[in-house]
């Protein structure tokens, strides 16, 4: 059984990390929603911040750097395949 400073300490890191992966989930489905809907300017917008978020989080620990670089490659190459669609004008 761990010590009650380690069970506080624990509880409050998974209050933390889970605030945090919620936050970065959120960001991302919202950049996901914004490339189907076709705004390429919305997208980008989205999509930048949702790259930051992971980024960060993954500086953190809390999310496996190599799980959000491939979600970051994702999202930039659906992002690309947009702006191939409609070219900016």
């Amino acid at each position: 059984m761990p010590s009650e400073k380690t069970r506080r300490v624990s509880e409050k890191r998974r209050a933390r990390n889970k605030s945090v992966v919620s936050a970065t989930r959120t960001v991302v489905k919202k950049a996901r929603e914004a490339i189907e809907s076709g705004s390429v300017e919305e997208a980008e917008q989205a999509v930048r911040a949702a790259l930051a978020v992971q980024d960060k989080a993954a500086s953190k620990g809390i999310m496996h750097a190599n799980a959000a670089a491939r979600s970051n490659s994702r999202l930039s190459r659906h992002l690309n395949a947009l702006k191939a669609q409609k070219p900016a004008s």
